[in-house]
């Protein structure tokens, strides 16, 4: 058994699960654009589903972002993560980076996902995650639209050195802006190398398993804020379709690690105890109307 942390004992951790397809992901955008999305082989569901159960087993419970484009289309998967008490919240609609939107946009998309995701669940949504984490600071203006529609946190910064995405310089500790609360994905702060990544995505599956506990570890010591992991469900989901013609890079970002997930995601659901994000976040509390 894996070799459990000692925590603050006022530490949190959250797990959030952004739920799309394999072909939504960031680095896969050359081989699917959105007009391909219909025709490409639907695999949500049943990635999803085994990682509710997993879930399940470990009494854990988590804050699943969920695409509108999926919950258009799998409605009855919106209701089973509501009623295996998860915390059910938005990652837009169309899975397009906020740099590539305008604000009319942005409003858009955001209401039509919230609106398809509470039709399916009968509660309200107040999370949000922009896809890639791509709430980076050029993009602030997006927390006043944030709050005009009704959304009380958002959780769309990781804040790393080395990473793809563009919200590297956004803010380290949860933070509240525009009215609403920006709680980003865990870190380590390493001095001179900057923020290191361990809480989830591909860190978790490429990075050797002593790293996310060490990590771990040291960041609940500090006690200052919630931990907070992520991760997909077409990461536990090895025999997803490859298109042809990838680049090296591309194919150990997305499909590296594949195999190992589950077993790690076992472990890590055993080390602590995993709650929704809505649970541990720092008052005044985010999600309140």
């Amino acid at each position: 058994m894996a070799e459990r942390p000692s925590p603050e004992p006022a530490t949190r951790y959250a797990l959030t699960i952004d739920v799309e397809e394999h072909f939504h992901a960031h680095a896969l955008g050359r081989w699917y654009p959105p007009e391909r999305w219909d025709g490409s082989e639907s695999r949500v569901a049943a990635s999803t589903a085994r990682l509710l159960d997993l879930l399940a087993e470990a009494r854990a419970r988590a804050t699943c972002f969920v695409l509108g484009w999926v919950a258009e289309r799998q409605p009855a998967l919106v209701r089973r993560i509501v009623s295996d008490g998860h915390e059910l919240a938005s990652h837009g609609y169309a899975h397009a980076p906020l740099w590539a939107l305008e604000r009319a946009a942005f409003r858009a998309d955001l209401a039509r996902a919230k609106a398809i995701l509470e039709d399916a669940a009968g509660i309200a949504v107040r999370g949000y995650r922009a896809p890639s984490f791509s709430l980076d600071p050029a993009c602030a203006w997006a927390y006043a639209i944030l709050a005009e529609t009704g959304h009380g946190y958002s959780s769309s910064v990781h804040p790393v050195r080395f990473s793809a995405y563009r919200s590297a310089a956004g803010p380290c500790r949860p933070q509240r802006i525009e009215g609403v609360l920006e709680v980003p994905v865990s870190t380590l702060p390493m001095g001179p190398f900057g923020n290191l990544p361990f809480a989830g995505g591909a860190w978790f599956r490429l990075l050797p398993e002593h790293w996310t506990r060490f990590a771990l570890a040291r960041v609940a010591r500090r006690g200052e804020e919630p931990v907070i992991f992520y991760l997909h469900p077409w990461e536990l989901d090895p025999d997803q379709p490859r298109p042809p013609g990838l680049d090296r890079c591309t194919r150990l970002r997305h499909y590296g690690g594949l195999r190992r997930v589950e077993a790690r995601l076992r472990r890590l659901l055993r080390q602590v105890t995993w709650d929704r994000l809505d649970r541990v976040l720092p008052a005044p509390a985010a999600v309140e109307p």
